[in-house]
C-alpha cells in the first residue's frame, strides 16, 4: 500500500478545519489506517488552523495532501501566505495561543516548512511503525 496520495482543497474559514479532519477519518479509514485518525487528525488541526488563520486574506485556498511512502505518512499543509513562515515558539503561561506547532513538534519524526512559487507548505512526517519517537 506504499505510495498512496490523495489532495483535496478547503476554503481559508474555520469550518474547513473539521472538513480536513473528516477528510483525514475517510482517506486513513479506506488507507486501512483507522488507528492512525487521532493523532493525523490533530497534526492536520493544527496545522489548518495556522493556514486559515495567517493566510485569510491573501488566498482563498489551503491545500492538504496525505502521503503514504514506506513507514512513513506525510502530511501537508500549503497555503499562499508566504510572508510568515511558521516558527517554533514557546509561549507563556498565559498565552491563549501559538502552542500549534509544539504539538505538531511533539507527535511528528520530523516536520519542516519550505517555500513555494505562491507561499509555503508546512509539512509532518509520522511514523506507520509503533517504534516511538514521535511514532503514530
Amino acid at each position: 500500500m506504499s505510495g498512496r496520495t490523495r489532495t483535496q482543497r478547503f476554503r481559508l474559514r474555520r469550518d474547513s478545519v473539521a472538513a480536513a479532519r473528516r477528510y483525514v477519518e475517510v482517506t486513513l479509514g479506506e488507507w486501512m489506517l483507522r488507528g492512525l485518525v487521532e493523532t493525523v487528525a490533530l497534526v492536520v488541526s493544527e496545522l489548518a488552523t495556522n493556514a486559515v488563520v495567517h493566510a485569510k486574506g491573501i488566498g482563498e485556498f489551503f491545500e492538504l495532501t496525505l502521503r503514504r511512502r514506506d513507514a512513513v505518512l506525510v502530511v501537508e499543509v500549503s497555503d499562499s501566505c508566504r510572508w510568515r513562515m511558521p516558527e517554533l515558539v514557546k509561549p507563556e503561561p498565559d498565552d491563549a495561543a501559538g502552542r500549534g506547532l509544539l504539538v505538531v513538534d511533539a507527535v511528528a519524526q520530523t516536520w519542516g516548512v519550505r517555500p513555494r512559487a505562491e507561499g509555503k507548505t508546512v509539512w509532518a512526517h509520522l511514523s506507520l511503525r509503533g517504534d516511538g519517537g514521535g511514532s503514530v
